[in-house]
Formats: structure tokens, sequence, C-alpha cells
């Protein structure tokens, strides 16, 4: 145990010999754990200095975290025999009984910690995504709403809460990540294509973050290369993937794109909002930031008026 017996002859297929395919497929596993380098980018507008800040924490952390999974493995491959790691669906708490023995519950106790640090992570950077989204027009005004007192998007986080239960219904973990990573990976590779474009057709804009071109392309293609390639590995869970995204083009075409809606449904969705303004004591952005400007100019104007009479006072 804990030698290097098991790493003799690590590219041995030990069911089947593996294909490009399920290489891209195992591909997703994979870069789900490393996801939060995308999600460091939808807090953009809650960093001070976001053109220091948001380089520094990616460029550090990606190497920190891929050091600490690629030697977390390294342990299980040199303590677990391959069998018995496939076989089982708890290799942690494997590792850790073979290990610690009676003090194995250090690992359990340790993954669950660190799930509860991503959970907070996703809540945080995902309730900014569908706050800005919704303050876009692209869901219901409430969404872009915040809370008066604590100025947090208490609406879209409950809206990320409620979202993140119907997708936990799904039982195979591993199809609940394929259905994610089908549909992450496939508008990322859309997203990027979208900037290249822009770069193409308006270089004059202002860009605080500008990479040489063959960076985007590279990274495009092995986005393509994992979507394709995946799709044909596991047709089923991929398929569901493309049609959960797929769902959303008819909700686009008639609650988002379509102006003019029945006015049934304009003043229902008012009266809901306003209800649901009340309960859960949220404004619109813009009203706090008007509030907030007033303030300032009301005890700018103040201490103006202060200076004023003191100068009076002292001639």
């Amino acid at each position: 145990m804990g030698n290097t017996e098991y790493y003799s002859n690590p590219w041995e297929p030990v069911e089947k010999s593996a294909t490009v395919s399920m290489i891209a497929l195992a591909f997703y596993n994979g870069l789900f754990a490393y996801g939060g380098w995308n999600n460091l980018n939808f807090i953009t507008e809650e960093l001070q200095n976001p053109h220091r800040d948001l380089p520094c924490a990616i460029i550090i952390a990606m190497p920190v975290v891929t050091a600490i999974y690629v030697l977390a493995n390294v342990a299980y491959f040199a303590v677990v025999p391959i069998k018995e790691f496939l076989s089982s669906d708890t290799t942690g708490l494997l590792f850790g009984n073979k290990m610690f023995g009676i003090m194995a519950w250090i690992i359990p106790v340790s993954v669950s910690l660190s799930c509860f640090g991503s959970v907070n992570g996703l809540l945080f950077t995902s309730g900014r995504l569908f706050f800005v989204g919704a303050r876009r027009g692209d869901l219901p005004v409430l969404v872009s709403m915040i809370h008066v007192k604590n100025h947090t998007p208490s609406p879209s986080l409950l809206f990320t809460c409620l979202t993140s239960l119907i997708i936990l219904c799904v039982k195979d973990v591993f199809a609940l990540i394929s259905f994610f990573s089908f549909g992450m990976w496939l508008w990322v590779a859309v997203s990027i294509t979208g900037m290249m474009y822009l770069r193409w057709k308006k270089p004059e804009l202002k860009r605080p973050f500008k990479l040489p071109l063959v960076v985007p392309v590279i990274f495009t293609l092995c986005c393509i290369f994992i979507v394709v390639l995946s799709f044909v590995e596991a047709p089923e869970h991929s398929g569901y993937g493309l049609l959960i995204n797929a769902l959303g083009i008819p909700v686009y075409l008639l609650f988002i794109y379509r102006k003019n809606r029945p006015k049934t449904y304009i003043d229902f969705m008012e009266k809901a909002t306003i209800s649901l303004q009340k309960l859960m004591f949220v404004v619109a952005q813009e009203t706090l930031v008007g509030e907030e400007e007033t303030r300032k100019q009301l005890m700018s104007d103040d201490r103006q008026n202060q200076v004023l009479e003191s100068e009076i006072e002292n001639t």
C-alpha cells in the first residue's frame, strides 16, 4: 500500500481500449472540477480593481487547484487498486479506510467542507449572472432587484436556489454533469467565437483584457472537440443537454423577443412583481442608486452651508 506497483503499466486498458471520443467524455468530469475560473468572470462588477484582481485570481488559483487535484489523484491511485477504484462510488472514503483506519472520517468531512465552499461560490457567482441577465431584460424584472437594506440581489439568489433544486431531481450525478457540461462548453465555444467576431468587425472597441488571437482560437477548437466527440460517445446524455438548451428558444421568443405581449400577461406580471417586492423587501437597483446619490448630495449641501455659516461668523 502506498507504493508504485499500480503505476507499473498505467496505459493498460482495464475493461476495453479507450477511444478518442471516450477521452473527450472523460474531460467532462475533469473540467467540471476546474470550472471556478469561469465563474469568477460573473462577479467583475463586485471587484474594486478588476483589471488587476481578475487576472491575478485566475493565475494564482488555477495552478494551486491543479496541483492539489493532481496530487490527490496520485495518492488515490498509489493506495487503491484500479479495479476497486472503478467499482466504488466513494473513492475518497475507500482511500481513507485504507490509509487512516479509525480516522477515515476525516475524508468525508473534508469532502463536505469542499462541497460547501464550492456551493457557496456557485451561489454567489451564479446569482450575479441571473441578476445581470434580468437587468438586460432576459429574465423577469424582479430578478434584477436588490434588497433595500442589505443591497444584495436576493431575488436572483432565490431564483438560483429554485433552479438548482429542480436540476437536483436527476439522480445520476454523472448524467447531471454530462447535461451541464455539454451546454456549458457549447456556449463557451459560441461566446468565444462571438468575441473573435467582434475583434474582427470592431477592432476599435476598448478591451481591458486582450490576448493574442491564437489563444481563443485554440481554446474554441478544444471546446468543439469536447462537445462533438462527447455527443458521439454518449448521444443520450448529450442529447438531453441539447434538448434542455433548445427549450430556451420558444421561451425567449414568447416572453423576451415578442414585444406585443397580451395585456392580461402584462397586468399579471406587474401585480406579481409588486406583491413579491413587498414580500422580499426589494426594489430596482436604480432606485437605491438614485437615493444614495441624493443623500450624498444633501450631505454635501449641508456641509457647504455649515462652512458658509462658519465663514460668516468669523467675519
